[in-house]
């Protein structure tokens, strides 16, 4: 199979950057690279392999497509979609936030 092209959403790059200030602030610039290393695996994977992340926010919310793939190491959770030529990102989410509303209020 071919790998699709991953485009990430505003609100999932706004996830990103977040994400690595929050480590930052945390632990150091050495996390924070981290993290954003993290982030990338996890898009190259869902571009080469999108089926493989878990339909189950997608079922619980009614979102027909959603899925979910973990961030390796860090507590994130990437939400997308596969759409026929790419792979579309939603969301980067910690995975202690409320994500049934967070992703139902992006979606409305």
């Amino acid at each position: 199979m071919t790998p699709k092209p991953v485009h990430l959403g505003d609100a999932a790059r706004l996830d990103v950057r977040a994400g690595a200030f929050a480590c930052r602030t945390e632990a150091g610039e050495a996390v924070a690279f981290r993290f954003t290393q993290a982030v990338e695996r996890a898009l190259g994977h869902i571009g080469g392999h999108p089926d493989s992340g878990s339909p189950r926010y997608g079922h619980v919310l009614d979102l027909p497509g959603l899925r979910v793939w973990p961030v390796r190491r860090f507590p994130y959770l990437v939400f997308y979609v596969e759409a026929e030529n790419a792979v579309v990102v939603w969301r980067i989410l910690h995975a202690s936030r409320d994500i049934p509303a967070t992703l139902l209020a992006d979606d409305g």
